[in-house]
């Protein structure tokens, strides 16, 4: 499902020719010119970092120093980059070289080394280590491109490991690391990035001793079953949508709810592979921790492995720039776990806050601000949710690039207004003058059944800006307020309706629009998810006082509301 199309050449027990040139090698698609000659550019700086600590004769070639093949690159004559620095700037060198459109298709983004560092070391925690030392059991990154979340796993290891036999420590290493992914070429690179941090232990073997440096990656499917049980998985999957072939959507069925997505595979597979007493250790979007899709995940790993940290990437410039999606760092460990830490990641790693661990259903509830832990403290606790006290949540069901040929500037028979989320800006019900062209919709077939809305309703923006003070915008359509429209509008699929199921439900209308209007939800929100989105699963779980509370709540106005909205989910004391 994920193999690339590259072919790599099989050294068959001998060393690769010495003469081969890795620059002049079949072009792949997944390949570009400028990420050809970084890796052309590779046999130079290898060159000069082992003969920076050392070493010299075959042991500057890379090709006869490290067990890995160059992959078959049919390029042109392409001049190898003069490449410099650390093995994590020559790893995102490579990755920053990659067509734009094979980073967006696959979600490829290098790991930068902070953020390897902190996982690392978070991984560490959870297994209770307090200082570097040997590792125990395998670690694996079953999507590791050019290696940087193994390069400090790889750093602590040899300097703990190498200290009584180099070359022993060296000899083992494919017992204790191991990296896999479906592009060959970051594959090889990675195998090499990882070979230059041997290098000193290398020089301080015996010459008599020494043999190539072992391939810790090699170019398979990450997806695939492991063998044997590992003790850490480490990774920064790829993400996005991907359709399943009936095997494999039987395998991952426990985990699924809807369409796929490759990162949620990555941590099921993830969780399948770990031993025992494994750890997972992810960067990876937060979309996991809310919305329906990833429900029975959630469930999965509340099950089998408990969240023990989570580090929210409260900075996603560089290479994580153009990103919407929230990311953090997580840690899950076999081993039960009551309290989840939480912390940010701003340049800096800052504590947000201690939490019981999360449900196995619903969202979970995590803070990315230390003034929001007691507000997601509070919310844990509450008794019920906004679609238990009998109000449900839809989609505007109008999908307007889908049918524009019905949409209109002007009305007429069998045609309603259309109300868009723009309509709705800042509170208020208006007509905004920009989407006058396409005010009207015209039905046909079915629509008057499932495009109508002719009942009093809340409505909410499902989609708000990065830089917006508030998640939530809603707005009360009243009785009076419909009539003004026709008394029966469409809503278009950028809002989300409310409606009560039943005329018993706790809230009134007019309550939950101004309950949606505190700051307080607004917050509570922010701890359901980090998305600019607000799904209308997430607004039915929003945790609820209990009905006697509600009552009360929709006898109050103004400041009076506010505060006593405030106090259920910011308790004093």
């Amino acid at each position: 499902m994920m193999s690339a199309a590259l072919p790599v050449r099989e050294a068959r027990g001998q060393r690769p020719d010495p003469t081969a040139v890795l620059s002049s090698a079949p072009v792949s698609h997944l390949v570009s010119v400028p990420a050809a000659a970084v890796l052309g550019g590779v046999r130079d700086w290898w060159a000069r970092r082992a003969e920076a600590v050392g070493l010299d004769g075959l042991w500057l070639d890379v090709r006869w120093a490290v067990a890995a093949d160059p992959p078959q690159l049919d390029l042109p004559d392409v001049p190898p980059a003069t490449l410099a620095g650390t093995a994590e700037e020559i790893g995102q060198a490579y990755v920053s070289a990659l067509p734009d459109q094979e980073r967006s298709k696959h979600g490829r983004h290098y790991t930068p080394r902070p953020l390897a560092d902190e996982l690392w070391a978070m991984a560490k925690r959870s297994m209770g280590w307090k200082r570097p030392r040997p590792l125990d059991g395998c670690v694996l990154d079953p999507a590791c491109g050019a290696g940087a979340l193994l390069l400090p796993v790889l750093r602590d290891h040899l300097g703990a490991a190498a200290r009584v036999d180099a070359q022993l420590a060296l000899n083992a290493l494919p017992n204790f690391i191991m990296g896999v992914d479906n592009d060959p070429a970051a594959a090889w690179l990675g195998s090499v990035l990882l070979a230059s941090e041997m290098l000193p232990v290398l020089a301080r073997t015996e010459r008599a001793r020494r043999r190539p440096l072992p391939a810790l990656i090699r170019h398979g499917d990450g997806l695939a079953p492991v063998t044997n049980p590992v003790r850490i998985v480490i990774m920064n999957p790829p993400y996005g949508r991907v359709r399943l072939g009936a095997q494999e959507r039987a395998r991952f069925a426990d985990s699924l709810y809807g369409h796929a997505n490759l990162y949620g595979l990555f941590m099921a597979a993830a969780l399948e592979s770990l031993g025992s007493e494994g750890v997972l250790a992810a960067l990876v979007p937060t979309s996991f921790l809310a919305g329906r899709y990833f429900e029975n995940l959630r469930a999965v790993l509340a099950k089998h492995a408990s969240l023990r940290e989570i580090a929210f990437v409260a900075d996603r410039s560089g290479s994580f720039s153009g990103v919407l999606q929230e990311t953090c760092l997580a840690t899950f460990s076999r081993a039960k776990v009551r309290k989840v830490t939480v912390a940010s990641i701003n340049g800096r790693v800052s504590q947000v806050a201690k939490l019981a661990s999360p449900r196995v259903k619903g969202p979970w509830l995590l803070p990315r601000r230390p003034d929001d832990a007691p507000v997601a403290a509070a919310a844990i606790r509450l008794p019920q949710t906004l679609a238990s006290t009998g109000w449900k949540i839809s989609t505007g069901p109008l999908v307007w690039n889908r049918r524009k040929a019905d949409l209109g500037d002007s009305p007429g028979t069998s045609r309603l207004r259309v109300l868009w989320a723009a309509d709705i800006d800042g509170g208020v019900i208006h007509r905004d003058r920009a989407r006058d062209n396409a005010r009207f919709l015209t039905l046909r077939g079915n629509d008057e059944q499932v495009m109508v809305l002719d009942q009093p309703a809340v409505l909410i923006q499902r989609t708000t800006a990065p830089e917006q003070n508030r998640r939530l915008v809603a707005v009360h359509l009243s009785a009076d307020v419909l009539a003004e429209w026709g008394g029966r509008i469409v809503v278009e699929n950028h809002v989300n309706v409310a409606r009560p199921v039943a005329e018993s439900a706790a809230l009134s209308a007019e309550a939950l629009n101004r309950l949606f209007a505190t700051d307080t939800v607004d917050r509570v929100l922010r701890c359901l998810s980090g998305s600019v989105a607000v799904s209308a699963y997430e607004l039915e779980t929003l945790p609820l006082p209990c009905d006697e509370v509600l009552t009360q709540w929709s006898l109050l106005r103004g400041n009076a509301f506010n505060e006593a909205v405030a106090a259920v989910y910011r308790p004093v004391g």
